[in-house]
């Protein structure tokens, strides 16, 4: 049966005429309520084990329910339910798989305007507490100022290009390491002003700091191997003019957990070296003595 053909059988069961208001309410609380008898129905299996033998016929009952004022309420909605369970296969797909884009953003320019493929990149530690200063150096020219975490407390800010670096390497993109690297397309005006200007840099230089202050809430997020949807919604929305808009939020989700990957271990060693590569979209930790 297509769901569409589904929604309009139901439809003729519905109690209520297409003008009353009271059809949209009662189809709310009555999924509310099936919602919670198949969390009765849990419960009960919970507590009885195999002598409840007929959880399953039950679950397929109460699903029926639900599916029956899931229906009713698209229909009231306006909306299509297979339209509903299309746009939510994308949803879902974005959000878990990888966005399976092959190649990167600059492969037609010239050497010179593109990332480079594979880099290594050193943070060097100077100085104490809030005043320790940090430099960053690419293939061993310095890149940048030098940073220090830019707050009254020490928190590790300074090693923030780490997420440019892994949005480098995972996503095919960033402004600002373009910048930092003279890799900006000035051949292409369209893509010099768009994807590579000033707009573009304050938008990631704004996720860096969302991104930062999220981690920092969740332990610069060791042991997670999953972000919040709404941040990594932020992320897709803040972006969604930009060539990078072509990932998916599992790319993000993936380029912010490489990055406070590498982030935790620098902490963790007062430094080290990142090496970044674009083709194979890995990023890897060497301790200071061990790349030397």
């Amino acid at each position: 049966m297509e769901l569409n053909d589904y929604q309009q059988r139901a439809a003729a069961t519905d109690q209520y005429t297409p003008e009353d208001a009271s059809g949209m309410i009662v189809a709310l609380l009555g999924l509310g309520g099936e919602v919670g008898s198949l969390l009765t129905l849990y419960k009960k299996w919970k507590r009885d084990g195999d002598a409840y033998s007929t959880i399953n016929d039950r679950i397929a009952e109460e699903l029926g329910d639900v599916l029956w004022y899931i229906a009713t309420i698209a229909r009231r909605s306006g909306a299509d339910l297979e339209d509903v369970a299309a746009g939510n296969l994308t949803k879902i797909s974005e959000r878990w798989l990888p966005s399976g884009v092959v190649g990167l953003p600059d492969e037609d320019c010239a050497p010179d305007e593109q990332l480079p493929r594979s880099f290594t990149a050193e943070f060097r530690n100077a100085g104490q507490g809030v005043n320790t200063k940090l430099s960053l150096h690419v293939d061993g020219k310095k890149c940048g100022s030098t940073l220090t975490d830019n707050a009254y407390e020490g928190d590790d800010y300074r090693y923030h290009d780490l997420l440019h670096l892994s949005f480098a390497t995972v996503l095919g993109w960033s402004p600002v390491l373009r910048a930092l690297l003279n890799r900006k397309r000035k051949s292409n005006p369209v893509a010099d002003e768009v994807e590579d200007g000033g707009r573009a840099v304050a938008i990631e230089e704004g996720l860096a700091a969302l991104i930062f202050n999220y981690a920092r809430k969740h332990s610069l997020l060791g042991g997670v191997t999953h972000l919040d949807w709404p941040l990594l919604r932020t992320c897709r929305e803040m972006t969604s003019h930009l060539e990078v808009s072509s990932r998916s939020l599992h790319d993000w989700e993936l380029a912010i957990l490489t990055a406070f990957e590498a982030w935790r271990q620098l902490k963790t060693n007062n430094g080290g070296t990142v090496v970044c590569d674009l083709r194979c979209r890995t990023m890897r930790y060497l301790p200071l003595a061990a790349a030397a």
